[in-house]
């Protein structure tokens, strides 16, 4: 052990990360033996036994002094230098070249050379519309010079196979851009391809590389000279710059030459050697070369001062420090010290004071754990959270794998009617005997037993059989069980099938039956006979079991949508053979993983679901089957390679195939599984153990092992190690689901208890330790010891009879790994889990590069890295206690390294990713006491939220309904097929930081003074509690008396159903969301509850009446009587009366299409005249989008159209339909009307109408955007009858007929931001104040279902420069679109006063919206706080503007486009 600690730690921030030391015969990433960067220690075979180094006390220089280093944190090697000439910087700017290539795609390449020195900054700016393009480039130093591949590289940068690097571009609008330092002088030019990943496409310069030439640095500096001590800081400053990276000799020598040339360039520019050496002492030269003199200016002992800060340590109450603080200790001990020596103390004497009692032992054992006074914990690199980016999405799923069943055989159809008299079944088995088919089946009714047996043989069959009370025997069937023409022989009878007399049957079938009232009878041997041959199985008799019980299958579960049903029909086919042990199941798996492969995600889901039932003991593992270890594990061996080889070629179906690994031991072929059967021999006969319940157990792992093996090797260590007390064995099984019984029913059943004696105790802990590695390594690929040792390596040696094994290392793992995981492992049972945390996510990171290559070791990799995830779930649960009294920034850091781990296991991980930065910006925030911070965090918790719930949904869209009928039919029990799906969740992290998030979500909401509700419509209410699941599947129903529903799913475009008086909710509609404004519109008290606690005393109150009274950001509730219901003015109720508001019919004017001065009452709807009025009256900032409409009675007078007289045909029969309550019609009639054909003076009018509007024509790009645009207009038209608008007009009583549908036209604005103001805030009423809600992109997801909130904010009309924000977005997704039309509804029934239309109909552009995954953290309406101020002030300035010109409140819709703000539409605020 070092003696000085306090070097030590200086060491880790010099040269290396820190990483633990670790011994290993591994080459490093670039291929060079770790062990060549130090000096060797002698050869152990322990892969994780620490090594003393030798480390340089200096930098950088021509020579280098040694000193012997114990406690390497950190490894450096000596490298001797030639000083060279170099070139002078030129920092001019630069425009360099402009490629055109392929006539449309342009490529413009700038270059500038900062004044700091050698850097020469290249931008790179693409014209092209792909979000996967990557530089694939090089530096050229001569002519005939291979690529050079310079160390300054971009984030995201990946090494290309040592002959290039690869950088992505990053994508913003129609370009992508990437910028390039090169700090290398010798590098002459750029050369470079440009790669489309994800079309696979190659963009060159007229089939050659491009070739950009350097901006000159100058002329040749030669003869002039830096002192080396200099150099030695430059290079640390340039290290410590990029980020402390491990660099290979070479790349050592390049650093340090690069470092030269920045100061000889600063030399030529007339900088003095003083000058240079004034300015690096001052940027923190001086530290570094404290930090090399330290040792030497310091003579106090290195022990004492450990001694000493230990001393303080415990004076401090044993403190947790960060490796800053341990640092800060150390010094002020030496300190302390120090200061003693100069008062003329000794060191006798400092010694014989400090070191009395234990202390030094302490201190001893401290350094012996590697300790010191705090928990160790490595310094994570700084990586790009983008690198952890996957996109890879399977398609998504909307039915069940469309393969086309096989039909059933005459004999299933036998079975399947013998299944549905109701009977208990409890046998069910069909043979397969060549060509033909034989079943049985048992059933049990009124305590009595029926045997059916039937086949489908053409020729005369007979049963030869008898009866057993156990198994093997043969007795002869007494006479009143015997089937009519039966003949009794010795210890047997002999009975002829005869043909079924069934109906329907494929083939012919003969069958018997037979009735047994006998309950001692426990099952039935038999043969066959047929013309004069024995039929038995497989060379056996057959034996049909009366005990085995199949649970009744779920019918509800049968028809197998949304599986890949053939696949689970085959499974279960072949289930009985699966039961024999588990090298057939494995081998069955294995056979069946092409046909799963090709079913893709739905196929995969099955192979998981059966295999998590196998591995949740829901299936038999062995039955009437003795298999050799070695033979169990080749079989497991070959379906993970399977697993591995569909690893490395369906990238989107990562995280199933990782779920299914984690349900299947490693295997290994030969001799890992035979040492299983040898090894168990050796601890027998080494510890005189060879009797009672360790001989039961021998007799078991030799004829069937398992993974229950594992738990009872645990169970055995856990008993000794208690002092053999009996009841920790049993409690070790029975914790982990082994009971005596599930003993006893093994084929080789464990009886006895173990007893052992004492001198036997030291010899068994040792050896059914090595023993547990056997074990693990064949059924728990997935434990942390087992996975790191199968990567880093192990030998165990044979012994006698016993083979011996060696696993080699992986080659190729990164610098430092092995010491990663041995820091893991020493910590892993830590109670403090931050630095274990921290360890494992950094060993996930470091391994991440290596999963996503193909190598014959990957399934090894990738069992670490599910051990490795696992890990981070049991130590996260174990940290919660930690937890209770931190601080919310130690909470908000432990969510983002669980959420973390969850993205890296997950597939289509964008959303995960971009919350995960939200929270790093979040604390961030937080660290700088952002007066914001606690509103941001809470829009990222509601966004994770959101997330995790989307993750929830996708497993049960995935899991579930394969885990229905597959359970079904395997006899599964209905508990565990009931809580699949949940189970699966429950045991990933997605359960775990779920937790984190509602632990955190308190603590937001009170220190943003948000409250526990936010109410969207503060009414006054009284009404009997109702809790529904969703708003939705309860929209068209009508209560009787007043209802308050707490609903917990509310999307935001629901119907309120009549009778409601009240909508409470969990979910986040938007303040200005449809359901919200109708809420208001009606009366209807709306609110979010973020409470959990409130919400379930709410729903606990089903039934009951309540009254609410609600504020603007609370709700008080309290139960009342009936009598004061009369009493309240709260009464939503559905009325018999006739409705008061009225439609009138429109007719065809007589134009099909009309320009904005003809926008009349009698021609289109308020939408349109609305933004005619606009036009020319608002500020001229404000910008108005041109608009022409197809006038009211244009969709009648197309339906009159001699060209599309059947479609008015089938739509008048449809609407009879729908008028006598056929409401499933409706969806028919919206595809009817799809079906409409333009007539010609319609085109030619609204061609017309455009182009003198100079709006662009949609047939000008061709006839195809021309049928897009009319299929636009008619999905318009066919949303008079969506359910939503449909149902809404019925309940206000409005003839449906009479409502008529305008189409308003609009060029589409592409927009950054989109908006929707009301200019009276509607939640308080406050006529003085603005309130506004903006997203990115389209403003459809803003009005319509999308989940998430928007960034929400209020300003004071009398005070437009300073809006408020109210909360910060969650929404995950944006929509944008290309330049495009817009077909907007303007229907005359969407303003009517005292009936809330609006929104019911739909808007349809021509062209669909793209969806793209949004990251708020780059957000400069987020990040950026004069931008933000503008933006939000313009909208608002707007929204006042607007209300004057109306004279009245305004419910606006708009966008922001480059900063300017475009209004939309507007209409009076409801």
């Amino acid at each position: 052990m070092s003696n000085s600690v306090g070097y030590d730690l200086m060491q880790q921030h010099f040269l290396r990360p820190p990483v633990l030391k670790h011994q290993s015969k591994l080459k490093n990433s670039s291929g060079v033996p770790i062990n060549s960067f130090c000096t060797t220690a002698s050869p152990n075979k322990s892969p994780f036994r620490p090594r003393k180094y030798q480390i340089s006390t200096n930098f950088y220089g021509n020579s280098l002094s040694r000193r012997k280093q114990k406690l390497a944190m950190g490894s450096q090697r000596a490298v001797t230098f030639i000083p060279q000439a170099v070139l002078a910087a030129d920092p001019a700017s630069e425009h360099l070249q402009k490629f055109n290539v392929d006539g449309n795609i342009e490529l413009q390449v700038d270059a500038s050379s900062p004044t700091s020195g050698s850097i020469t900054q290249l931008n790179l700016r693409i014209m092209y519309g792909s979000e996967s393009l990557l530089l694939h480039w090089g530096g050229i130093r001569s002519r005939k010079e291979k690529w050079v591949l310079p160390l300054r590289q971009p984030e995201g940068t990946r090494n290309y196979k040592n002959r290039a690097l690869r950088t992505p571009f990053v994508k913003s609008g129609s370009s992508s851009y990437l910028k390039l330092e090169i700090d290398d002088p010798r590098i002459q030019a750029l050369e470079f391809l440009i790669f489309d990943e994800a079309r696979n496409k190659w963009i060159k310069n007229n089939g050659q590389n491009f070739q950009v030439k350097l901006p000159r640095r100058g002329t040749l500096i030669s003869n002039i000279s830096v002192p080396e001590d200099l150099v030695q800081i430059q290079a640390f400053l340039r290290w410590e710059q990029k980020g402390k990276k491990i660099y290979t000799p070479e790349q050592e020598k390049e650093e340090y030459e690069a470092a030269r040339a920045e100061l000889l360039e600063e030399i030529a520019r007339g900088a003095s050697v003083d000058d240079i050496r004034t300015k690096l002492t001052i940027k923190g030269g001086q530290e570094y070369k404290e930090t090399i003199i330290h040792e030497t200016k310091n003579k106090t002992p290195d022990d004492l001062v450990q001694i000493q800060s230990y001393i303080r340590w415990e004076k401090a109450g044993k403190l947790h420090y960060s490796p800053e603080q341990q640092l800060r200790e150390f010094e002020e001990a030496r300190k302390e010290l120090q200061s003693e020596l100069e008062k003329g103390v000794s060191l006798d004497e400092i010694r014989k004071k400090i070191t009395k009692g234990e202390i030094e032992a302490k201190v001893s054992m401290q350094l012996k754990n590697k300790r010191y006074f705090s928990a160790e914990r490595i310094q994570r690199k700084q990586r790009d959270l983008m690198q952890l980016l996957n996109k890879h999405a399977a398609k998504s799923v909307d039915e069940s794998v469309s393969v086309k069943p096989k039909p059933l055989t005459a004999v299933e159809h036998f079975a399947k009617e013998k299944e549905l008299d109701g009977s208990l079944v409890m046998n069910k088995k069909i043979y397969k005997l060549g060509d033909r088919e034989l079943l049985v089946f048992v059933t049990k009714s009124a305590g009595k037993t029926k045997i059916y047996l039937a086949a489908d043989y053409e020729e005369p069959l007979t049963l030869h059989w008898a009866l057993s009370e156990n198994a093997g025997e043969w007795l002869p069937p007494p006479p009143t069980v015997l089937p009519s023409g039966s003949v009794s022989l010795d210890g047997a009878a002999e009975s002829r099938f005869s043909t079924s007399s069934s109906a329907g049957l494929p083939k012919q079938v003969q069958c018997i039956d037979m009735e047994i009232e006998d309950d001692k009878f426990k099952g039935m041997p038999f043969v066959l006979r047929s013309g004069g041959k024995w039929i038995k199985n497989k060379g056996s008799d057959f034996y049909v079991d009366f005990s085995q019980k199949i649970k009744k299958i779920q019918k509800d579960a049968c028809d197998g949508k949304g599986t890949s049903k053939v696949l689970l029909d085959r499974i279960a086919e072949m289930e009985s053979q699966a039961q024999k042990s588990f090298m057939h199941r494995f081998n069955i798996a294995s056979n069946l993983m092409d046909q799963a492969k090709d079913n893709g995600e739905l196929g995969l889901a099955g192979i998981l679901v059966w295999m998590r039932f196998m591995a949740t003991r829901q299936l038999i593992w062995n039955k009437n089957y003795n298999v050799k270890p070695r033979e169990m594990s080749k079989a497991q061996d070959r379906l993970t390679d399977l697993l591995q080889s569909i690893y490395t070629t369906h990238p989107q179906h990562w995280e199933l195939l990782r779920m299914i690994m984690s349900t299947v031991g490693r295997g290994g072929e030969g001799d890992v599984g035979q040492r299983i059967r040898d090894e168990i021999l050796v601890i027998q006969r080494k510890n005189d153990c060879k009797g009672g319940m360790m001989e039961e157990w021998h007799q078991k792992l030799h004829n069937n092992t398992s993974p229950d093996d594992v738990i009872i090797c645990q169970a055995l260590m856990d008993y000794i190690k208690s002092d053999f007390d009996i009841s920790v064995y049993w409690k070790t099984l029975n914790e982990n689901g082994i009971t005596k019984e599930r003993l006893l029913s093994y084929d080789r059943a464990i009886h006895s208890e173990p007893s052992f004696r004492r001198d036997q105790k030291d010899g068994l802990l040792r050896d059914l330790g090595h023993y547990m590695k056997t074990l693990k390594a064949v059924h728990s690929g997935a434990d942390l010891d087992s996975a790191i040792s199968n990567c880093m390596g192990y030998m165990a040696e044979g012994e006698g009879f016993m083979v011996g094994v060696q696993i080699n290392p992986i080659a190729g793992l990164p610098l430092g790994f092995p010491e990663l995981l041995q820091f893991v492992l020493e910590h892993v049972e830590d109670r403090n889990v931050e630095p274990l945390l921290e360890g494992l996510l950094e060993a996930r990171q470091d391994l991440r590069p290596l999963l996503l290559k193909s190598s014959d070791r990957l399934k090894d990799l990738l069992f670490l890295d599910i051990a490795l995830d696992s890990t981070v779930r049991t130590a996260i649960e174990r940290g919660y206690e930690e937890l209770n009294n931190a601080g919310t920034e130690k909470i908000m850091y432990f969510i983002t390294l669980v959420l973390e781990n969850l993205a890296l296991s997950s597939d289509n991980n964008e959303d995960l990713v971009y919350c995960l930065k939200g929270w790093h910006h979040a604390i961030s925030m937080c660290k700088s006491q952002d007066a914001h911070w606690a509103l941001y965090a809470k829009s990222v918790l509601d966004r994770t939220r959101l997330a995790l719930a989307c993750k929830a949904e996708w497993y049960q869209l995935i899991l579930q309904p394969s885990a229905e009928y597959l359970g079904s039919l395997l006899g599964v029990d209905q508990w565990a097929i009931t809580i699949f799906t949940e189970e699966i969740i429950r045991a990933g992290s997605a359960a775990t930081l779920s937790s984190l998030i509602n632990r955190l979500d308190p603590v937001l909401r009170e220190t943003a003074h948000l409250g526990s509700w936010q109410v969207i419509s503060p009414v006054e209410v009284v009404g009997y509690v109702d809790v529904v699941d969703e708003l939705l599947s309860v929209q068209n129903k009508s209560y009787d008396q007043p209802t308050i529903l707490v609903a917990k799913s509310v999307k935001g475009e629901e119907e309120i159903p009549d009778g409601t008086v009240a909508v409470l909710t969990p979910d986040m509609p938007d303040v200005l969301s449809h359901v919200s404004v109708r809420a208001r519109n009606c009366k209807v008290c709306f609110a979010t509850c973020f409470d959990p606690n409130i919400l379930a005393d709410l729903q606990a109150n089903k039934g009951k009446l309540l009254c609410l009274k609600p504020s603007s950001a609370d709700v008080v509730y309290s139960e009342v009587k009936e009598s004061e219901l009369a009493d309240s003015s709260s009464s939503n109720m559905k009325g018999d009366g006739p409705s008061s508001i009225n439609l009138v019919r429109k007719q065809f004017g007589g134009k099909y299409a009309i320009s904005a001065e003809e926008f009349t009452p009698e021609m289109v709807g308020a939408k349109s005249r609305n933004i005619s009025h606009l036009k020319g009256k608002v500020p001229s900032w404000v910008g108005i989008p041109t608009s022409v409409a197809l006038a009211f009675g244009v969709f009648e007078k197309v339906l009159a159209d001699k060209v599309n007289k059947e479609v008015d045909e089938k739509l008048q029969i449809l609407k009879k339909k729908l008028g006598g309550g056929d409401f499933g019609g409706l969806g028919e009639i919206r595809q009817t009307v799809l079906q409409l054909a333009a007539p010609p003076q319609l085109v030619q009018e609204l061609k017309s109408k455009m182009l003198s509007s100079r709006m662009p024509w949609p047939g000008d790009e061709g006839e195809q955007r021309w049928e897009q645009a009319w299929t636009a207009i008619k999905k318009v038209w066919a949303s008079k009858w969506n359910e939503r608008a449909y149902f809404s007009t019925r309940k206000a009583k409005l003839d449906h007929d009479y409502l008529c549908m305008a189409v308003l036209i609009q060029e589409v604005i592409n927009a950054d931001y989109a908006f929707v103001i009301h200019t009276t805030n509607p939640s308080s009423g406050d006529s003085s104040e603005i309130y506004a809600e903006v997203v990115k992109g389209l403003g459809e997801t803003l009005v319509g279902a999308y989940p998430g909130r928007a960034l929400s904010f209020v300003c004071k009309k009398n005070n437009l420069n300073s809006p408020q924000v109210l909360g910060y977005p969650s929404k995950p997704i944006g929509l944008f679109i290309r330049r495009s039309i817009i077909f907007r509804s303007d229907s005359n029934g969407e303003d009517l006063e005292g009936y809330a239309g609006a929104g019911l109909y739909d808007s349809v552009p021509m062209d669909e919206e793209v969806k793209v995954v949004l990251d708020y953290s780059s957000d400069t309406l987020i990040n950026d706080g004069n931008f933000q101020k503008s933006t939000l002030s313009s909208i608002a300035s707007a929204g006042k503007a607007i209300e004057e010109l109306y004279g009245s409140p305004q419910d606006i819709e708009g966008v922001i486009k480059d900063g300017k703000v475009y209004v939309v539409q507007t209409r009076p605020q409801m």
